[in-house]
């Protein structure tokens, strides 16, 4: 299987206490976050990365190269800011498989991504978008799926509270759906396709550990919780 991740944030939000580097490549016990999730896909049979990449992404080239722990590692460097559509869009130039893992570089969520890719094959939306349940939906927006789990509709953060489904930022895309839609050289994915729904979506609902690293008071709860591991 295939995977891209998205690796080019500039980690705005961490820079108080990561300065320097991509946000991926932020330090979790010692080692760059990057790592952890390169692993899990080891671990869950993805044998080829594309990365995404731009801000210091030599950094991330410098420390990888072109294999971790026998998955192939290949890099879309965006030579300006594509945002996170355009990116995963110079990034699929790329790839060869006909459904690709799409996954962000800052969030650590451990699916299942072989009943996840079975799942998409079988039911074969554009896209299937990998979802938690968590107790407050206020921090991250919430997702709304129907009996059949097709997505119907997104909440934006604050506007929903309480309980809810989460969009978990894997996704498992059909390649040439997502490449025939005409978008434009620059785009928002979650903004610009994901929420105008453009696509046919479903939701694979798993209760796996899921961390987000984006803020401080999670990428320190990282620290914490990868050392207890």
């Amino acid at each position: 299987m295939e995977a891209i991740i998205l690796a080019g944030g500039l980690g705005t939000r961490l820079q108080s206490v990561v300065s320097e580097l991509p946000k991926c490549m932020a330090p979790v016990t010692g080692r760059p976050f990057l790592e952890f999730l390169l692993t899990k896909l080891k671990e869950n049979g993805i044998t080829r990365v594309i990365l995404s990449v731009g801000y210091k992404h030599e950094a991330i080239m410098a420390h990888f190269g072109n294999s971790f722990q026998g998955i192939s590692l290949s890099y879309a460097i965006e030579e300006e800011p594509l945002g996170t559509g355009g990116g995963i869009l110079l990034a699929l130039a790329s790839a060869v498989d006909d459904n690709v893992f799409i996954l962000n570089g800052d969030t650590l969520y451990e699916v299942d991504l072989r009943t996840m890719m079975q799942q998409h094959c079988l039911q074969k939306p554009a896209i299937t978008m990998a979802l938690r349940r968590v107790e407050e939906t206020a921090r991250y927006g919430s997702v709304e799926t129907d009996a059949q789990h097709n997505i119907v509709a997104f909440r934006e953060k604050g506007e929903i509270t309480g309980p809810g489904l989460i969009n978990g930022g894997i996704y498992c895309v059909a390649r040439e759906a997502l490449l025939k839609q005409g978008l434009p050289q620059r785009f928002s994915f979650e903004k610009d396709v994901l929420e105008k729904q453009i696509l046919t979506m479903q939701g694979f609902i798993s209760d796996a550990y899921f961390i987000d690293i984006g803020i401080p008071a999670d990428y320190e709860r990282a620290e914490k919780e990868f050392t207890d591991k």
